[in-house]
């Protein structure tokens, strides 16, 4: 069953792929306009060699499909007409790139680095103090346009009518649920319901609930659970809930950040959660691994799952699902109207070390860069999922509404200094926790925190 789910994804994605570069002109030269200075001449980048810096990338691979084909000759056509190269490199790992980026923007350097980042206290702090260079002063970058739009980071990185980082493109789809069609098939449910819910706008807290209470059995009746409803990293769906209901642990508006813990629509959300998990959370055996909910899942152990897209992708712990296996968007709270996704792309940022006219040359290369080639300007790579273990609906209706605009927001709790969600509040919301204990013990933490962000 999974090698058919394998091949039939694959078949729609390349039929879909075929009928884009049918459809789209080739990159030629006469596709784009060239940007000219005041002499009317190509812009000379004077022969820079930008890299841009992560802590993932290896060697370039080939191209394996009509797009990457094209944007890699798009991006061989740039570097000429305006005399640059540009790579992306790992040089930074996963832990150590906030404080080299500090120790990079505090001290200088002779390099033309962009950088991408993550969300870390140590980045708002390097914003607030001076570290970051002002993008929005820059005018070879205009954040109105579909590309920057599409992921609103740039919103989640200004302070005022500044802008310290940005991203280009579609989003990373995050959290979504997981449901096992033969368990679902076995206490009478069709699956194919939630897919239809999802797209009606009736996939809600109560239609996930009824759900899990439907599945949940004692099959041999000896008085133990056998399935349960659902299986979890419970921080996972505690954040994904309070953003389902229009709620938010730290909010921001024109005059900064705010405390919204106690908001109606958080606490509502916490409360919920609370009570999903008492009722259907499969316990962990005593001396579990604090992951043992995949082993959970992938044993037919729990029916429903909250989890991030990665999860069903090439090389994570899903590959070795045997069941065949949906997902959706996570359900809307009562104070949503449609579906919502947090999204968490990485910021990307120049050091504020550089002067205005180096600023300017890697804002105007990296903008180039990350454009799309002619005929692809809305394309939507979805080849990822195809080649993991999603069914067909997974792939055409929940990860492109994932990676939808209107589908998507960002969160500040990651920007605040001293505030760790998990170890201070979220991995303590679980079964039978007591929401007013746990919020009154961080309440004036988190406001002093906030209020220091503030200065």
């Amino acid at each position: 069953m999974r090698q058919k789910m394998f091949t039939k994804a694959l078949l729609a994605i390349t039929a879909a792929a075929m009928v884009m570069s049918a459809s789209a002109v080739m990159a030629d030269e006469e596709d784009y306009t060239v940007i000219t200075d005041e002499n009317g001449d190509p812009i000379d980048l004077g022969g820079m060699d930008i890299v841009i810096r992560d802590w993932w990338s290896g060697d370039p691979a080939e191209p394996t499909n009509d797009y990457e084909e094209a944007r890699d000759e798009y991006r061989e056509w740039i570097q000429e007409t305006y005399n640059f190269t540009i790579s992306q490199q790992a040089i930074s790992d996963w832990t150590s790139t906030p404080a080299d980026f500090v120790d990079y923007a505090t001290t200088g350097g002779d390099e033309n680095y962009i950088w991408i980042l993550r969300d870390d206290p140590a980045i708002t702090s390097a914003l607030s103090s001076g570290l970051m260079y002002d993008l929005a002063t820059l005018d070879c970058l205009d954040f109105s346009l579909p590309k920057f739009q599409r992921n609103k980071l740039h919103e989640q990185y200004a302070k005022g009518d500044s802008i310290y980082a940005m991203y280009a493109g579609y989003s990373e789809p995050r959290t979504g649920v997981y449901f096992n069609k033969r368990l679902l098939n076995d206490a009478g449910i069709d699956p194919e319901t939630i897919y239809d819910m999802q797209a009606d706008g009736t996939w809600t807290w109560d239609a996930f609930e009824e759900m899990m209470a439907a599945v949940q059995r004692d099959i041999d009746n000896d008085g133990v659970i056998d399935i349960y409803g659902l299986t979890l990293n419970e921080g996972n769906m505690t954040t994904i809930a309070v953003f389902s209901n229009n709620g938010s642990y730290i909010g921001k508006n024109d005059d900064g950040y705010f405390y919204n813990l106690e908001s109606p629509e958080t606490l509502e959300a916490l409360e919920w959660t609370v009570d999903m998990f008492t009722k259907y959370d499969l316990p962990d055996p005593e001396g579990a691994e604090w992951d043992y909910y995949k082993e959970a899942f992938i044993n037919g152990q729990a029916a429903f799952m909250v989890e991030d897209e990665y999860a069903g992708t090439p090389g994570n712990f899903l590959q070795d699902m045997e069941d065949e296996v949906g997902f959706v968007m996570f359900p809307k709270g009562p104070q949503r109207d449609d579906y919502i996704n947090v999204w968490s792309n990485n910021p990307v940022a120049i050091p504020a070390c550089y002067d205005a006219d180096k600023a300017w040359k890697l804002a105007f290369a990296w903008n180039l860069y990350t454009d799309q080639p002619a005929g692809y300007e809305d394309y939507m790579d979805l080849s990822n999922a195809a080649a993991g273990i999603f069914d067909m609906r997974a792939i055409d209706e929940t990860i492109p509404m994932m990676m939808d605009e209107d589908h998507g927001t960002v969160a500040y709790h990651g920007l605040i200094p001293n505030l760790s969600l998990g170890e201070q509040f979220v991995w303590n919301i679980a079964p039978g926790s007591v929401v007013s204990e746990q919020v009154e013990a961080i309440r004036d933490t988190w406001k002093a925190y906030v209020d220091e962000a503030n200065k």
